[in-house]
């Protein structure tokens, strides 16, 4: 059997792009004939994702279309003959980018547009969390499920040491971390109001690490910098490191005492993974799919009380017993992630159109 995938964009560390890799794999190892497909293609990931434009394409008995935004992807995936699988990543809320970029406002509209009208032509929809298979159940896809992203756990718990960047971050600061792209939806700045609360009431040893790209939404990363600035933080004390390769985030993860979420929407969110598997405790805003994705593990909270926050983050960070603790509890979530779960959801999703 030929099982396809299509995306949009194919972008080396992307989490949608990281998990159809892998699940490519699966496929593949399954004895499927496999392949996927890319309107956009990063010049390093020419080997390995095919352009959108090659006839193989539209030539799959299966196809799994990971939609996340508008494409000319949409309307071929409505006219295919052979089975149609939805994979379904996630749309933001436009109220969360409407302050600092109308053109991404834009483009989620029509997101939500062309999401809709693939409602009839869909054989089954799965979306990541149970968060995301009710908004699609929601929308009128008449069947759905939950296929979780694909995490590979083993780039992050099995990376080699960088005796550099550990002995740097070791230096006697208390490192935070938070791992995601700096958009709207990721609060960040609730980040930096809990900082000021742990330094106030906690402790003044810190340094708060944000790994990702901040080049999405230039005027919110604008703000987030200048907030820092208002606040008189030493520069030692914050770093913003744009997007890094495996090895170094590995390393970031390892070397920090607490992950924190501040997040309002997430579809999944692969970090709470990650930091599972780097055996960092989390300390997490419970939203949207997080409860999904955390299962119980990690230290969820609600509502945003500041104060009370950096309590449990002081504690997360010092008290050993609570950390062996959550540690012991995320393990056992972790199990929830591993291949041998999405290898026999996809086998079962072949058996359907066999």
């Amino acid at each position: 059997m030929v099982i396809n995938q299509w995306m949009p964009s194919a972008h080396r560390g992307d989490a949608v792009g990281d998990s159809a890799r892998h699940m490519r794999g699966l496929l593949r190892a399954q004895g499927h004939e496999s392949q996927i497909y890319a309107v956009e293609i990063d010049e390093d990931m020419q080997g390995e994702v095919r352009p959108f434009s090659d006839a193989g394409a539209h030539r799959g008995d299966v196809t799994i279309f990971h939609f996340a935004t508008p494409s000319p992807m949409t309307g071929a995936f409505g006219r295919l003959r052979g089975g149609r699988v939805l994979q379904y990543h996630n749309i933001t809320p436009a109220r969360f980018f409407a302050p600092y970029a109308p053109d991404i406002v834009r483009l989620i509209a029509r997101a939500r547009r062309d999401l809709a009208a693939l409602v009839a032509r869909t054989d089954v929809a799965f979306g990541p969390s149970e968060y995301n298979r009710r908004e699609l159940e929601a929308l009128g896809f008449a069947e759905t499920g939950v296929l979780p992203i694909a995490v590979d756990v083993d780039r992050i718990a099995k990376a080699p040491a960088n005796p550099a960047l550990e002995g740097w971050l070791n230096d006697g600061l208390t490192n935070f971390l938070f791992v995601g792209r700096m958009v709207p939806n990721k609060k960040i700045e609730d980040i930096i109001r809990l900082a000021e609360h742990y330094k106030r009431y906690v402790d003044a040893h810190y340094r708060f690490i944000f790994v990702g790209r901040y080049d999405s939404v230039p005027r919110y990363y604008y703000m987030l910098r200048a907030f820092i600035a208002e606040l008189g933080w030493l520069p030692d004390r914050y770093l913003f490191t744009g997007a890094v390769p495996d090895e170094e985030l590995a390393i970031y993860y390892r070397c920090a005492s607490v992950y924190i979420s501040m997040s309002e929407h997430e579809g999944f969110c692969v970090p709470l993974v990650e930091a599972m598997a780097a055996d960092l405790p989390v300390l997490a805003y419970s939203c949207t799919a997080v409860p999904d994705t955390l299962g119980g593990a990690g230290i969820q909270f609600a509502p945003k009380d500041f104060e009370r926050t950096a309590e449990l983050l002081g504690l997360l960070a010092f008290d050993d017993s609570l950390r062996a603790a959550v540690i012991a509890g995320q393990r056992r979530r972790l199990v929830h992630f591993q291949s041998h779960r999405t290898d026999e959801s996809l086998r079962q999703l072949a058996g359907r159109f066999q």
